[in-house]
Parts: structure tokens; C-alpha cells; sequence
């Protein structure tokens, strides 16, 4: 099972505010487990802290900004983006002003200090949402989409389209996030020349230069006019009858600008607080949109905060009924588990299968079969069982008993005809033959029953 991962060290990096224009610093830190992302406003006298989760952005007119209790911070995505396409679930944040330096107007230096300091695992386990039906979200006035479908990983295609001469339409796609540093990384944040003035006027885009920023002059104007916005942007005048790209450095690839939307997409879901699998399919992408769909997730992932295993009944069993019975003491009727699915150093996935002939159907409620919890709760804990046990040298020698169960929670009735899965997780290491455990039971999405129990390990045979 992959671990949670955040940086082996800390780093800084310099540069001046895309929007404010003043110089800044940021400083990327490792933390602790299940801490997530977390930016602190250092230059502020009490140090406030931003969860960053996409219901605390509060505007995405050009770029992602983040508020807490009046307190902003904007240009998050760049940075965000390449913590999340380097696997890494925790890291606080801090930065002495109201955005990251826009550096390059791209993630590069990001990944290249990352790859730098390195990444360290943590012991707890890396907690995926796994999609496993189509959730789309639509801007119809827009003709924006984005559609998530199930996939065994994360990957994104992203299709943007503008009236433009330049910049008409342009694809880009991202099938493993390892390609992220060498495909993704470097694509510059773009703008075109007719947007410059009303974002100048809006009191944005102030740090905006030729050397963070791929700028698109597609419609021609006076060379009056053209000079005048040159002033503006403190760059030399140009002819104003070229029509094209305007920039110092020449285009890393030819669709850099879609390759640029591809990764502020990853930084606008990073927001969603852990990593998906899943396939994006992107139409017109834009913070907005991004927002709005990350916020959308964030409500499917509360709905069904604990997810069911995924389960295959053509694949092969990593124990079968045969095995499972050399393992445990239990036999008919009370070996109550069919299956083992999977197994890791700290989790087990059992399978029973109930049926109409089961002994017990005959006096639980005869008219309305209902399976007893009492004998979920023994099924949860045989499965729990087999994980201890197969951490052991000679399995066959030993017993596992209860020593106390506690938080149990019935949740829905179990029938004939319902398959049962078991999802069974060390809370602790083992020690001195004492093992806690957490359970659940779903019967397809559904947690049917959940409990925390104690069990003993004796060495009996």
C-alpha cells in the first residue's frame, strides 16, 4: 500500500507578486500526517493559517485565491500543482505577503526544488478517492466542462478553445503524473494583449512582464495605442503589424498554452484535500469552472467517506475457502468468511457471500431473513484474524480471541442474496500478542456495519 508522502526538507524560493508586484518569498515545509496543505501568512502578526480546500477559495478572476477569516493569499495554483503531481499529501506553507511569486509563470522551479530537497514517506497510508461512476459538471453559458471518469490512475485531457486567430483550439493530456516534470512543469501562464488594460485597470496583473508570461497579440491596433500599453508594461514598442506571440523566451512546445490550463488544472484539484483516480476530461477549462467542479467532488467524497473495496469475483482470490481453513479454527456453520481479495502490511479485504440456506435464517426473523449483527461483527473479526495470522511463521499454531469491541454501528440490514465485504485495519502495531483493529462492512457502496475490536493472539496448537 503507498504511504503519505511530504518533503524530506524545507525550501524558498524568491520572486515578485504577479498581481501586487511586490517581492515575496515563499517557503514550502514538511508536516506531519493527514495535515494536508495548510498556507500561512507569516508577515501578518498573528500568523494565520488557510486550509487550502476549494470551499476556502473566494475568487478566480485570474488566478486561485484562498480566504480565512479576511485573510488571502492568490496565484496558489502553479505551487499547488506540483506538490500534488509529486505524490506529496502534507506540507505547510508559509509565505510573507498575499500571493506566490509568479517566478517563471510556470511550475518548473517548484518541481526542480522539490526533486532537490526529496520526498520522505510516512506511515500512514495514502487515502485515494477512487471514482468509479461518471460525475460531470456543465457551464452552459461558458460551454465549459469537466467530466471525471473511473480510471486505475490519475490522468487529464484538456481541450481549450478562444476566438483567436493564434490561439484557436489546442489539445494537451497528461496519462501519468510522472511525465508531470518533463510535459507539464514548464507551460507558461499566457494572456492576450486586448486583456492587459482592463486587468491593469482592475488593479491586477501589476508584476506582469514578457519574463513570466507568454503574451498573445492577435487583433491589430494603432501603433499609437500599442506604444502606449508597451509603456504600461515597461517593455520596448514593437511594430504593431505583427500579429503572434510576444515573449523572450521562445514556446517550449507548440500547444504550451493548453499544456498551461492542463496544470492549473491539477492545482485547482489539489484543493479537493486528497489524490483521485481517475481519468479528467477538461473542455474550456478555467478556475472557475475548476473550482466549482472540485467543490462538487469534495460533496461526493463526504457522501461516501469511507469507500467500498473494489471487488472482481474473476480474479483470483489471494485466499481461497481451502486456505482460509487452515487458518482459522472456525467450520460449518461459523466459518463466516469465503475469501481473502487483498492484503497489505496493515489491511485485509474479506468476502462472504449470504445465502437463503444460511442456518441461521431459520430462526432470525424466518418471514424477513435478516443476518444477525452479532455474526457480522464475528465475520468482521475472522477476517481480522486472518490478517494477524498471516503475519505469523507456522499461522496454523495460533488462535485469535476477543478482548473487547466497541463503537459498533449498524448501518443497514443484511439479506440473502448480499455480498458481503470486509475491509479490516490494524489501528496500531501488534504488540505482545494484542491486536486493535477497525472494520467495516459494506454490501456495494454501503457501509452495512462498522466496529473497532481488540483481539489476543495465542499460540495454542
Amino acid at each position: 500500500m503507498l504511504k503519505q508522502q511530504t518533503l524530506k526538507g524545507s525550501f524558498s524560493l524568491n520572486g515578485k507578486g504577479l498581481h501586487t508586484g511586490v517581492k515575496l518569498t515563499v517557503t514550502f515545509n514538511p508536516a506531519p500526517e493527514h495535515h494536508g496543505y495548510k498556507i500561512q501568512r507569516i508577515d501578518l502578526d498573528d500568523q494565520p493559517i488557510i486550509d487550502a480546500v476549494a470551499e476556502n477559495v473566494v475568487d478566480t478572476t485570474r488566478g486561485t485565491v484562498l480566504a480565512k477569516n479576511g485573510v488571502k493569499v492568490s496565484t496558489v495554483e502553479h505551487a499547488l500543482a506540483a506538490l500534488y503531481a509529486a505524490g506529496i499529501d502534507n506540507c505547510l506553507i508559509q509565505v510573507n505577503g498575499p500571493e506566490f511569486p509568479i517566478l517563471d509563470g510556470s511550475a518548473k522551479a517548484y518541481v526542480e526544488c522539490i526533486k532537490r530537497v526529496g520526498i520522505a514517506d510516512q506511515a500512514a497510508p495514502k487515502d485515494y478517492y477512487i471514482i468509479k461512476s461518471k460525475i460531470e459538471f456543465r457551464d452552459e453559458t461558458t460551454g465549459s466542462s469537466i467530466i471525471v471518469l473511473p480510471d486505475e490512475q490519475f490522468s487529464i485531457n484538456t481541450l481549450i478553445s478562444y476566438d483567436s486567430s493564434i490561439l484557436n483550439n489546442q489539445y494537451a493530456t497528461l496519462e501519468n503524473m510522472e511525465q508531470f516534470p518533463t510535459e507539464i512543469a514548464s507551460a507558461r501562464t499566457f494572456v492576450f494583449v486586448r486583456e492587459i488594460e482592463p486587468l491593469l485597470n482592475a488593479g491586477l496583473i501589476k508584476g506582469g512582464d514578457l519574463d513570466n508570461a507568454i503574451v498573445i497579440y492577435e487583433r491589430q491596433m494603432t501603433q499609437e495605442n500599442f506604444d502606449k500599453l508597451a509603456d504600461v508594461m515597461g517593455v520596448p514598442h514593437m511594430d504593431a503589424t505583427h500579429i503572434g506571440y510576444i515573449n523572450h523566451i521562445p514556446l517550449v512546445w507548440p500547444n504550451e498554452p493548453a499544456r498551461h490550463k492542463l496544470l492549473d488544472i491539477i492545482g485547482d484539484l489539489a484543493l479537493i484535500g486528497k489524490p483521485i483516480k481517475g481519468r479528467i476530461i477538461a473542455t474550456r477549462p478555467g478556475h472557475t469552472i475548476n473550482n466549482k467542479f472540485a467543490r462538487q467532488l469534495r460533496k461526493e467524497i463526504r457522501l461516501h467517506e469511507i469507500q467500498a473495496p473494489i471487488y472482481n469475483c474473476n480474479e483470483e482470490p489471494l485466499m481461497d475457502v481451502n486456505r482460509i481453513r487452515e487458518l482459522l479454527p472456525h467450520r460449518y456453520p461459523f466459518q463466516l468468511v469465503d475469501k481473502v481479495i487483498a492484503m497489505g502490511a496493515n489491511y485485509i479485504v474479506g468476502v462472504k457471500n449470504v445465502t437463503s440456506n444460511e442456518p441461521f435464517f431459520q430462526g432470525h426473523f424466518p418471514q424477513e431473513p435478516v443476518m444477525p449483527g452479532v455474526l457480522q461483527i464475528e465475520a468482521m473479526a475472522q477476517v481480522g484474524g486472518l490478517l494477524v495470522l498471516n503475519s505469523l511463521e507456522e499461522p496454523e499454531r495460533y488462535s485469535t480471541y476477543f478482548l473487547k469491541i466497541d463503537n459498533v454501528k449498524f448501518r443497514h440490514k443484511v439479506v440473502p442474496g448480499d455480498t458481503l465485504l470486509f475491509r479490516v485495519e490494524l489501528m496500531a502495531p501488534i504488540r505482545r500478542g494484542i491486536s486493535t483493529m477497525k472494520g467495516y462492512v459494506f454490501v456495494g457502496e454501503k457501509i452495512v456495519c462498522e466496529a473497532e475490536f481488540m483481539a489476543q493472539i495465542v499460540k495454542n496448537k
